[in-house]
């Protein structure tokens, strides 16, 4: 809504322009009239739309046409008053006060206009025969009021109609020659039509329509006066209600019924509720609501976000198949300005056999544009309706700005959902297959993807320790030298080699000790194309040696060319590591010669499972009375038995590590 509206006063002299104003501020005719009142304000608590209105007064005698002009240019509205007994300055309406204000406004947002006969007391006709062919003539005219000033008629109507012409203009909204409402107002209804349309069959039924009534008015609709708005519908419009329920046409036909009837301001409430400015576009306050990003902190949505993101899916899965057809995927993003996927998503996100998004890849997305572009993020789910449909203040309700990762790392937890995964490799060492891995497609699928389509950015959720968290993969161009900031912002570096390019190795050292030795990054090293047959490096030390001194988990071999999906266990590693930076995980292998694997194969190994098993049997799988159970003896046994199972334990664990 606008702060505030300036109606400008102009017309012949002696017309009562003064008058007007004077008489609606003291409500008596004044005896003395001046040439031209002062400006007035009205505070916004006395006027009907509670928006303050200025009041400005024109005088030929007092006013140059330099001092005309910049009235008329400030002016939200103008009023061009006449004497209804005065046929000169009818006359004057079309051929001097139109022109010249045409003339001094701008072609594109024409200033709506009212005519306004006053002196009606001093005749008993009206002035409307003729008055009506010029309103018919020239669109810009809102309305005309007939008023005296004398007998204090019309005069607050004629102010209200001059606001409501500001607040609520038919312009935008309606076409009087044509006699049907304009297309940009079409569009911006169809798009209400079908945000409201919460179960998408094209239907508004009761339950949605009161959500609609309350949403836009605050106030549900009686079951009778929603019984009244569908009979109206259904006597002017034969398909304008189906199922007892209001079409996309009856819903048309009503707002311009609202229109005709001069209740511009029920369908201009309407339009701003869901977002629109005066021009019928929404509004950027709408779009793009304040959120506040410190330094080193992401975005991510939060649960209710995802919730209304799955009844948006749910709405256009009409097939039930867990995936977005191309079809379903047109008519999800029908009530957006442009289409915001590119085929490029396709490769980003998980997709099923026939290349459709699947929910999971659906949701993925939506994380993704959340932590790399919140901006675009809030844009689009303004489009959806997020504020409207969930019933929040703003879009940025429903994200979360996490917490400084330098605090994660002082606590040793972190709260966040989202992790980054920056992939470096040369080329040709099997990035973009590290990537499209990550999807489940194995190289033969990966071979069907063009070049235009290709993507840097892989996300999916993986679980670590029964939680789920979203890994995104982000493939940098091999440029070294040209590394940008957002290139080395992470959380885990991923550094891919080909075993198989006795040169692959050499840019990966390289850039863990440019970049990443002295940082508090985790990195992981990666044997690409392991399928292949291993070269030798060709550098100082071998990629085992290399990770050993610089206390890294040693190189995963990792293929994508295999028969079925890749495996995803090296991707819930890298998650592992971004959640925990701080446990500094050395090694998740089978190396056999780590203190982990060491243990590891130690409570694995066929001698402790023998000991294990016969103290078991000795200890518990004896027959046990109530008597042993109460008496001493029995618990001291079974002291003496764990205690051995310990220090012999502990005793191999040394003799193993001695070994090493």
């Amino acid at each position: 809504m606008r702060k505030d509206v300036r109606i400008l006063l102009v017309g012949e002299p002696k017309v009562g322009k003064t008058s007007l104003i004077m008489s609606l501020v003291s409500e008596e005719f004044p005896t003395v009239v001046p040439y031209r009142a002062e400006e007035i304000t009205i505070p916004a608590d006395v006027t009907p739309e509670r928006v303050p209105t200025h009041i400005v007064d024109y005088s030929e005698a007092e006013q140059t046409d330099e001092q005309l002009f910049q009235e008329i240019s400030k002016a939200n509205v103008i009023c061009i008053v006449y004497s209804v007994n005065n046929k000169t300055s009818i006359e004057k309406v079309t051929s001097h006060w139109l022109p010249l204000i045409n003339d001094n406004t701008d072609k594109d947002s024409r200033v709506p206009l009212i005519l306004v006969g006053n002196k009606s007391d001093l005749v008993e006709h009206s002035s409307m025969e003729t008055i009506l062919p010029i309103m018919n003539r020239h669109s810009e005219i809102e309305t005309c009021v007939e008023c005296s000033a004398k007998n204090l008629k019309n005069i607050s109507e004629l102010f209200y109609y001059a606001q409501k012409a500001v607040l609520h203009p038919t312009g935008p909204l309606y076409c009087p020659e044509k006699k049907n409402m304009k297309l940009l107002c079409v569009k911006a209804l169809t798009r209400i039509f079908k945000v409201s349309d919460l179960d998408n069959d094209g239907i508004l039924n009761d339950n949605e329509l009161n959500f609609f009534q309350r949403t836009s008015f605050n106030i549900p609709l009686e079951s009778q006066a929603l019984e009244d708005v569908k009979n109206v519908v259904r006597k002017n419009l034969s398909d304008g209600v189906l199922d007892n329920g209001l079409t996309l046409k009856g819903f048309l036909f009503l707002h311009t019924l609202f229109i005709q009837r001069g209740r511009h301001e029920t369908t201009w409430t309407v339009l701003r509720r869901f977002g629109y400015d005066d021009d019928l576009e929404l509004n950027q306050d709408y779009l793009f609501p304040p959120l506040k990003l410190p330094p080193d902190c992401t975005t991510e949505l939060n649960h209710n976000a995802y919730l209304f993101l799955q009844s948006v899916f749910d709405k256009h899965d009409k097939d039930r198949d867990c995936a977005l057809s191309p079809e379903e995927m047109k008519d999800l993003f029908d009530v957006f300005p442009y289409m915001p996927w590119g085929p490029d998503v396709n490769n980003t996100v998980c997709t099923n056999d026939q290349g459709w998004i699947t929910y999971q890849g659906y949701l993925s997305q939506w994380t993704l544009t959340t932590y790399l572009d919140v901006q675009r993020c809030l844009e689009y789910m303004g489009y959806l309706g997020y504020s409207i449909i969930a019933e929040q203040e703003s879009q940025a309700a429903g994200v979360t700005v996490t917490r400084d990762k330098k605090i994660d790392l002082q606590k040793k937890q972190t709260q966040r959902s989202v992790f980054r995964c920056n992939v470096f490799g040369d080329v040709g060492s099997g990035k973009s297959g590290f990537l499209q891995a990550f999807l489940g497609r194995n190289l033969l699928r990966q071979n069907t993807i063009s070049e235009e389509q290709r993507s840097y950015y892989a996300i999916s959720t993986t679980y670590v320790y029964g939680q789920e968290k979203y890994l995104l993969l982000h493939e940098v161009f091999p440029d070294f030298d040209y590394l940008s900031d957002d290139d080395l912002a992470c959380d885990i570096v991923c550094l891919v080699y080909d075993v198989s390019n006795p040169y692959s190795f050499e840019y990966c050292a390289k850039v863990f000790k440019q970049y990443f030795m002295d940082s508090k990054i985790p990195c992981m090293m990666i044997a690409g194309k392991s399928d292949l047959p291993e070269v030798k490096q060709i550098y100082g030390c071998t990629p085992l040696d290399f990770c050993r001194k610089h206390k890294m988990p040693p190189p995963q071999s990792f293929t994508c060319n295999t028969a079925e999906g890749p495996s995803k266990d090296i991707y819930t590693k890298l998650t592992t590591m971004a959640m925990y930076p701080h446990a500094r995980l050395r090694c998740m292998c089978t190396c056999n010669r780590c203190t982990f694997c060491l243990c590891q194969n130690f409570l694995n190994s066929e001698l402790l499972q023998t000991v294990r098993a016969k103290l078991y049997a000795v200890v518990l799988r004896r027959h046990v009375s109530q008597a042993d159970l109460k008496s001493s003896t029995f618990w001291l046994r079974a002291s003496v038995g764990a205690s051995m199972f310990a220090v012999l334990g502990f005793a191999m664990y040394r003799v193993l590590l001695k070994q090493r």
